[in-house]
């Protein structure tokens, strides 16, 4: 029998196959969601967009040498023009100042309901999710109590007890019961990471439950949080902007995007740029960010890294 040696063999289809070369360099959880984010083009542009109208918002009303209270009888219901870009409202006041001056207060008031949302959701979701059991119902029950409030009637009280029209009555109604829904998912979230294996062996080794939480459920929570408040900002941003409509926001002498397009409703039939403005940069809020959560719900799901 003719002995055999590897010699006589060939291995096809391996040739640039080496089991010591690193073909590409290992990445962190985060710097690959960095990566499929800038692959979205779409969410790349709305997060360009979103910071060019936040830069506007602070620096452009300076471009204009007006007040955002400047009221000039001279000069009311001017259409857009080299002096007034935006032109001017029934009383005189620059569109243009009073529109970016509008959408800072909306930004500031969407991004600090969305992180008051943030913080009470995700302690509140997490603590319920984690101890479970009794505390886990009752903390449940709770929330089902507060969302069978009335939203518009639980502001309409705090407005009425704080008397005032400002930001923080606004906010304080807007997120009394607006954290809910990001505790409920958090709650869900904690709920299935503790019966993991990783987080039982976890446990088995005598880990305490700080570092269970910091090091297990934490990282595989905060992806799903970040998509959350990056759609919550638009909605409170929406929120206002519609409360201050019908007469419940932000009022006189104080500005928001909801504010300028209830005041210049009665004049939309003969002036219709003093609405066009302000519901244009409303419009592009609410697009981009949606655009830009669906691109980090896409970036940040771990069933889709490489």
């Amino acid at each position: 029998m003719a002995e055999l040696s590897k010699e006589k063999f060939k291995i096809i289809g391996c040739e640039n196959n080496n089991s010591d070369e690193i073909v590409r360099k290992n990445i962190t959880y985060w710097q690959d969601a960095w990566r499929r984010l800038k692959q979205n083009k779409i969410a790349v542009f709305s997060l360009v967009l979103l910071v060019i109208i936040a830069l506007m918002s602070i620096f452009a009303p300076f471009f204009r040498p007006f007040g955002v209270n400047g009221v000039s009888p001279t000069t009311t219901n001017i259409s857009p023009n080299s002096l007034h870009w935006f032109g001017t409202d029934d009383l005189g006041r620059d569109v243009w100042v009073r529109t970016w001056a509008g959408t800072r207060t909306s930004i500031i008031i969407g991004i600090i309901g969305a992180f008051i949302e943030l913080v009470v959701g995700a302690l509140y979701g997490g603590i319920s999710g984690y101890v479970g059991g009794v505390v886990d119902d009752i903390l449940m029950r709770i929330v089902e109590i507060l969302n069978s409030i009335p939203y518009l009637i639980l502001v309409l009280i705090i407005i009425i007890v704080m008397n005032s029209n400002g930001i923080i009555p606004l906010i304080i109604g807007m997120t009394l019961t607006g954290w809910t829904g990001m505790a409920r998912m958090v709650r869900g979230q904690v709920l299935s990471i503790k019966e993991q294996e990783y987080v039982l062996a976890s446990q088995a080794l005598g880990a305490n439950s700080s570092r269970i939480i910091l090091k297990h459920l934490m990282p595989n929570v905060i992806g799903i949080m970040i998509v959350d408040v990056t759609l919550a900002v638009p909605s409170y941003i929406f929120a206002e902007a519609f409360l201050s409509y019908i007469g419940l926001g932000i009022k006189s002498p104080n500005i928001s995007l909801g504010a300028l397009c209830s005041n210049a409703t009665p004049n939309m039939m003969f002036y219709p740029y003093q609405l066009f403005w302000p519901s244009l940069v409303i419009s592009l809020i609410m697009l981009t960010f949606n655009l830009l959560g669906d691109g980090l719900s896409d970036a940040l799901d771990p069933k889709q890294r490489q």
